[in-house]
């Protein structure tokens, strides 16, 4: 239906100034993506200027396709041109950023979440016209590599240096020896650098996506961990074992498509004294206080890939933006007498 309200001119041009940044923005994302996976910003790294023949020889790609990539780039901000030499660097900036995957300011997984999301596009239209969802296995390969990417990267920042020391007693009973489960544990990452970083405890991972564990397995063993650590195949609402201390929850409860029962079955699993670290993405407390970049992100996100994930399974989804009080009455109705946020980042909510 075309519209009959009056039209501002200058609001009509300001939007269609945004689409067109949305526009660059997305194709620059994709860009990225192949910069990333074509390992051009590690080429780049050493920040030594380079015209695009150079990158070309140096890597063994096509020069034709970089002399656009490396425009792209420019004109994004990711590299810098100079015009009276033709050539382009890599800012160490940049360079950190996007190569450096045990800095915490790594972002290049995010690119490569993103890819496999907008894959998923034609599945999440089907969604919104008949109300179906999509499990997180059909997802392409790039969502399991790149979620570990993209979230590592943060959890070796934060979660032994402020969220463990966030939580009442964590520290000292971890420290002492500790049974913790990770439930959702996908690739294992957040595991295994608590394994790392408390050799006197024993972890165990459970995941639903068999490729995920058998990816995890792989890493514990190369990170020469011995029998501190192991990973199961097992649903959130039934894993296995007892006596835990502590059982974690990192990005993963609001794919859940029986989160009650996840929670349910973590008090059940837990020691008397014992109690739960989760991890969720940013949201806020009314709606209008999502209305940012990171919750344009998630907001997104839970089209895509978070809630089909849970309607697949039989539920509705909390989505990636739930409020502090949605997730604090799921925890009520499961047994739990304490909920309190922890800590936070700007892109995270320790609960």
């Amino acid at each position: 239906m075309a519209t009959t309200a009056p039209i501002d001119e200058e609001k009509l041009h300001a939007f269609l100034g945004k689409m067109v940044d949305d526009l660059a923005s997305f194709v620059g994302s994709t860009m990225m993506y192949i910069g990333d996976r074509l390992r051009l910003y590690r080429a780049m790294a050493d920040g030594e200027p380079v015209t695009s023949a150079e990158l070309a020889a140096h890597t063994g790609l096509a020069e034709r396709y970089l002399r656009d990539w490396l425009i792209n780039q420019a004109a994004g901000g990711i590299v810098e041109y100079d015009p009276t030499t033709g050539r382009y660097r890599l800012p160490p900036e940049q360079a950190l950023a996007l190569t450096d995957e045990s800095s915490p300011a790594c972002v290049a997984g995010a690119f490569q979440v993103l890819m496999a999301a907008v894959r998923a596009t034609p599945r999440a239209i089907q969604n919104i016209r008949t109300g179906g969802g999509m499990f997180w296995g059909e997802h392409e390969a790039d969502l399991f590599e790149g979620t570990e990417r993209f979230f590592r990267p943060g959890y070796i920042g934060n979660l032994v240096p402020s969220w463990i020391p966030a939580l009442d007693g964590a520290q000292a009973r971890l420290e002492a020896g500790a049974r913790v489960a990770d439930v959702g544990c996908g690739h294992g990452a957040s595991t295994i650098l608590l394994t790392q970083a408390f050799p006197n405890s024993r972890f165990v991972g459970f995941d639903f996506h068999e490729p995920s564990i058998a990816h995890a397995r792989h890493a514990a063993s190369e990170a020469d961990l011995g029998d501190r650590v192991e990973f199961h195949l097992a649903e959130a609402n039934d894993f296995p074992g007892g006596d835990y201390d502590l059982v974690a929850f990192f990005d993963c409860f609001h794919d859940m498509a029986d989160p009650e029962g996840a929670a349910r079955r973590a008090f059940q699993t837990l020691k008397a004294d014992g109690a739960v670290l989760m991890v969720e993405p940013m949201g806020g407390a009314r709606v209008e206080d999502n209305f940012t970049p990171v919750g344009r992100l998630n907001a997104g996100a839970s089209v895509l890939v978070c809630t089909p994930n849970a309607v697949a399974g039989g539920g509705m989804g909390l989505g990636t933006i739930a409020t502090d009080d949605t997730l604090g009455d799921v925890f009520r109705a499961a047994g739990f007498t304490r909920f309190r946020r922890a800590t936070e980042t700007p892109f995270n909510r320790v609960f």
